[in-house]
């Protein structure tokens, strides 16, 4: 029997999980406006019936499931091309396996073991793998680029080169403070910049970006944070692509994918 502990108790719970269902949301459709709008439609579902997220083990896997039902429910759908850049990365879209990207981010950027990806998008475990094998090839092979590093922590630093190098993309270069950002990147336009938040001499990686794109228009942008949820507080704009540290290798892979993917620019190999 369900008592009011037993649903409030859920509940609570989905306040702390929201910014990274509206992180998902966003990455999942290549749109802020999108993806905020499936976020509200699943809490709007969630209220209707308590119940499917009471019954759940973990909160946070019934909070995504829920989402995948409504969004599913919807066809799927990614968010609506308002320049030609994201017109381009809808073209690349059409040209994925179907469910394979939602397990790569699921995966990947959220964090979920393969058994709870196959309850959040209700197929056989046996399939998941095959999806997120399938999405990482797909996309590793759509687009590729040059990236900008902005990070103070030589090590931190070395390592995301490397992965970049790794993934077939170019790397402009390294800068540990805003100003020596803004100066890389007006020396060499950047396909993509990765950004830490806390920089070298206490200036903003956000305010370092913020610089960059007065300058170049149009590029995406991965930030790396321990607090993420500093960045993700529903004002605009929000990053569609952020990445926790510590980070692993696959989730920077999987960002890097993603965002240039996403936000494809015409110097990108279509």
């Amino acid at each position: 029997m369900m008592t009011a502990q037993t649903l409030l108790d859920p509940i609570a719970s989905i306040s702390g999980n929201l910014p990274f269902l509206r992180r998902y949301a966003r990455a999942l459709t290549g749109s802020q406006t999108s993806g905020d709008t499936f976020a509200a439609a699943t809490l709007e579902s969630i209220l209707e019936d308590v119940t499917v997220i009471a019954e759940c083990p973990d909160p946070k896997v019934g909070l995504f499931h829920v989402f995948h039902r409504v969004w599913s429910s919807a066809g799927a759908p990614v968010g609506e091309p308002d320049t030609r850049f994201s017109a381009i990365a809808q073209a690349h879209m059409a040209s994925l396996t179907p469910n394979t990207r939602e397990a790569l981010l699921l995966h990947s950027i959220e964090g979920f073991t393969q058994a709870e990806i196959a309850d959040i998008m209700e197929i056989g475990l046996g399939h998941v793998a095959i999806l997120i094998d399938t999405a990482s090839a797909e996309m590793h092979a759509s687009v590729s680029g040059s990236v900008m590093i902005i990070e103070d922590e030589a090590i931190i630093a070395i390592d995301i080169a490397a992965i970049v190098r790794e993934m077939g993309h170019t790397v402009t270069g390294i800068a540990a403070t805003r100003t020596e950002a803004v100066d890389l990147a007006r020396r060499e336009r950047p396909d993509l910049v990765l950004a830490d938040i806390q920089l070298a001499d206490r200036s903003s990686g956000i305010d370092a970006v913020n610089d960059i794109l007065k300058m170049v228009e149009n590029v995406p942008v991965i930030f790396i944070t321990a607090y993420p949820e500093r960045l993700l507080t529903g004002k605009r704009p929000e990053p569609a692509f952020l990445i926790t540290k510590p980070y692993a290798e696959e989730q920077v892979r999987s960002a890097v994918s993603q965002a240039m993917f996403f936000a494809s620019t015409e110097t990108l190999k279509a």
